[in-house]
């Protein structure tokens, strides 16, 4: 009868404790972080910079998934959708994007790198370069969800400089169709540079063109 007591005397304190845990989880959920302590989507927005090293440590398929699950997560003019993701991990690849881009120079050690690209064939009936806002959108949730869970990555552009739209074509054989925004190498930051302090109330007019 004492053994049973005791049991159930421990059974009831592990039942408030985990009772506790998942109400102070809730709580911080509410607040904008996770029980697993997750950053707020401010604090990410906030803290995002470009990183260009890497350490040597693959990027699970998983988390890549993750990220361009974001990436389609972003807003699309009609809901056209027109995106299109090419991950590239061949590090053969890589060293091509590396010595065809001026910019690009860190997908070399990168483990991977993702080409945001629009695929004019899935954007009919849109006039001009509409698609140019919807793949910029998808790159910046990528850019955000890669800082989020803990990866560095950079964007390199691409798209409209024709030399390296060609450059890009050809390394991953694109059709004409298919028009290549930008290369982001993404990769563990071998780095942890300070992000710029780009606030400047200076930037903000109200009501028009007048200060």
């Amino acid at each position: 009868m004492k053994t049973s007591k005791i049991f159930f005397f421990v059974l009831g304190a592990v039942l408030a404790a985990l009772l506790t845990w998942w109400l102070a989880g809730g709580t911080q959920a509410a607040a904008g972080t996770s029980a697993a302590g997750e950053r707020s989507a401010l604090d990410v927005i906030m803290t995002r910079t470009s990183v260009r090293a890497y350490r040597d440590c693959p990027v699970g398929s998983d988390t890549v998934e993750l990220l361009l699950r974001a990436a389609m997560a972003a807003p699309s003019a009609m809901n056209r959708q027109p995106w299109a993701f090419v991950v590239v991990d061949d590090k053969a690849l890589l060293q091509k994007f590396a010595d065809s881009l001026q910019y690009a120079k860190m997908a070399a050690s990168a483990p991977l790198a993702v080409v945001v690209c629009a695929d004019l064939t899935r954007n009919p009936g849109a006039s001009g370069d509409w698609w140019v806002m919807d793949a910029s959108a998808a790159s910046e949730n990528l850019l955000l969800a890669a800082h989020a869970v803990g990866l560095g990555a950079v964007w390199t552009g691409v798209y409209p400089r024709s030399e390296r739209v060609k450059a890009v074509r050809s390394i991953l054989g694109l059709p004409g169709s298919v028009v290549p925004l930008n290369v982001i190498p993404v990769g563990y930051p071998a780095e942890n540079p300070e992000p710029k302090q780009k606030w400047n109330p200076g930037n903000i007019l109200r009501n028009g063109w007048t200060r």
